[in-house]
């Protein structure tokens, strides 16, 4: 960390003070003039994408000049199409009906007195993430249609493109008919000192709660240091378990999504567990499917067996070792085991896995209703990729993140889970006795 002192962070405080004082506008806007702020940002990102691109190339150059892996560089990389897709997950997130406001439930006691449940922001959120620069608008674009004040801390590895990214923001709200007191209320953390993430945790004063999301060791030193309530949005240990009564089609074409598709995010399977009835009739041929595809197998003794016996090739699979099943890999590696049965695999879940998600193949209805009221993690799959473990795919627009904890938000967070509720009693005069 660095040595320089609070008064260094000056501008974070402030910062910090100003957007407090925006949010309190922002509280109380209405749905259309949220939803024009958030499409002149989107028309903004698309109009600046050759400056966020050029500003990526910077980090990406430093990142390759670092050595960082390509899994890494895969999260940090912007392209045309990467940006479209930001500046669409926005126009979702407007056609997303405003939670603001809406009255949850009511009831009436006995003495006449109204109650009900309204939906309110959660005041200003810290969120502090590390290399995947897409989260600068997703975040910003669910924290104003939730009426949310936001403090924004990227990664080092990612702060050009971070900053050209809230760049494209602020001027999209500067061109919008939001109140400039309220459209003020998206701050950005303008320094790699890591210290500020320090400083940041500080400010209860100012902010409401932090969400980190990134690597095991940022959220455990945002746990251990912050002043503010934490979500957390941990690493992604996510399983795969395979029933014999599966399909064959079902679970090659699952497992390999699972795990292939973009092995370098969170939602990626990283172990695979098959139960005994399907030793014979599964393992062998997803082995080599998945060593075709360029995974390099951790294999249990039995699966190790049946690889040899496969005659996969010796470069493509090892033994496994204890640490390889608390492994989150982000890159083409599977850990593998076969386990006698669907307890062994919800033991093994319990065991080793990070609460984000699990998914079961099976066409047996018993097995499926059992894994979902007995795995305990935050998102749940019968016969679908893991990949699906994201608020776009679910059907909630972008995303702020998965909570692996579960006060107050678990699993994928959008708009409503950056909301809490008030109560609001109509009376008519009432006194108690």
């Amino acid at each position: 960390m660095s040595n320089q002192t609070p008064n260094a962070f000056k501008d974070l405080h402030e910062t910090a003070a100003r957007v407090r004082r925006s949010a309190r506008v922002l509280a109380y806007q209405s749905a259309a003039a949220k939803n024009d702020a958030l499409a002149h940002v989107a028309a903004s990102l698309r109009a600046s994408a050759p400056s966020i691109l050029e500003a990526n190339q910077k980090d990406l150059v430093r990142g390759r000049e670092k050595g960082l892996d390509a899994a890494f560089l895969d999260r940090l990389e912007l392209t045309t199409e990467r940006i479209e897709g930001m500046a669409a997950a926005i126009e979702e997130v407007i056609a997303l009906s405003d939670p603001v406001g809406r009255v949850d439930s009511t009831w009436v006691r006995p003495n006449g007195l109204r109650v009900g449940k309204r939906r309110i922001p959660l005041g200003v959120i810290g969120i502090i993430y590390e290399s995947r620069p897409n989260v600068t608008s997703d975040a910003a674009a669910l924290c104003l249609k939730s009426g949310n004040g936001v403090i924004l801390k990227g990664g080092s590895d990612a702060f050009e493109s971070n900053r050209a990214i809230y760049a494209a923001i602020r001027a999209g709200l500067e061109a919008s008919d939001l109140p400039a007191e309220a459209a003020a209320a998206v701050g950005f953390v303008d320094t790699t000192d890591r210290a500020a993430v320090g400083e940041l945790l500080k400010l209860e004063k100012f902010i409401d709660v932090i969400i980190p999301r990134g690597g095991h060791k940022l959220i455990r030193y945002v746990t251990e240091n912050s002043l503010i309530p934490v979500i957390k949005h941990d690493h992604g240990i996510c399983h795969g378990v395979v029933d014999g009564s599966a399909r064959a089609e079902v679970v090659d074409a699952v497992i390999l999504n699972s795990k292939v598709a973009r092995p370098g995010v969170c939602n990626a399977m990283e172990t695979l567990l098959v139960l005994e009835n399907a030793r014979q009739t599964h393992l062998p041929r997803l082995l080599g499917l998945l060593a075709d595809a360029g995974v390099r197998l951790h294999l249990c003794e039995k699966s190790l067996a049946a690889a040899k016996a496969a005659g996969l090739g010796a470069d493509s699979y090892v033994a496994a070792t204890e640490d390889d099943y608390h492994a989150e890999y982000l890159s083409l590696e599977l850990a593998v085991a076969v386990v006698p049965d669907l307890s062994a695999a919800i033991a093994h879940i319990r065991t080793y896995g990070s609460n984000h998600t699990e998914i079961l193949l099976t066409e047996d209805y018993s097995q499926s209703e059992r894994f979902q009221l007995e795995v305990d993690s935050s998102v749940v799959m019968i016969n679908a990729s893991s990949r699906f473990s994201d608020g776009g795919q679910l059907g909630l627009g972008a995303e702020i993140g998965i909570s692996t904890s579960k006060m107050h938000a678990y699993g994928p967070m959008g708009i409503d889970e950056l909301t809490t509720t008030k109560f609001v009693v109509l009376g008519a005069g009432q006194i108690r006795d």
